[in-house]
């Protein structure tokens, strides 16, 4: 199941190579709720993996953008404690325009990750033609 959050990028971070053949970025976004005239602010931090850590590289710190992403959760145990991990892994990102604005909205399609298996072997051809 895929959600999305708009505010703005108020953070990114350089990409992280955690082993030879996997690696992440971070970003954080601000998001700002009116809730019975008291305004709420929160910062949302996402991550994104292998080939959608460029999709940071698109935008810059201060615009307002629209993320999507998975919720992903896994459950870790050592030492027999056991800890749950929840991840918010963003696979597409678009600038938003002010009011007013006359600049073009880059919307490029990015697959979400797990859409196509590095074997294209595997790929399923479900289109009907």
């Amino acid at each position: 199941m895929s959600y999305e959050l708009a505010g703005k990028l108020v953070a990114k971070y350089d990409t992280v190579q955690r082993t030879e053949s996997f690696k992440t970025r971070e970003f954080v976004v601000e998001k700002t709720d009116d809730i019975n005239g008291r305004t709420i602010v929160n910062f949302v931090k996402f991550q994104c993996v292998q080939d959608k850590t460029a999709i940071v590289d698109r935008v810059n710190t201060g615009d307002d953008v629209k993320v999507y992403f998975n919720i992903k959760g896994s459950k870790w145990e050592k030492e027999g404690k056991t800890n749950y991990i929840t991840n918010l892994d963003a696979w597409r990102i678009e600038q938003l325009l002010k009011s007013g604005s006359s600049a073009g909205v880059d919307n490029e399609y990015l697959e979400p990750l797990d859409t196509f298996s590095s074997n294209t072997s595997d790929a399923v051809d479900d289109l009907p033609f």
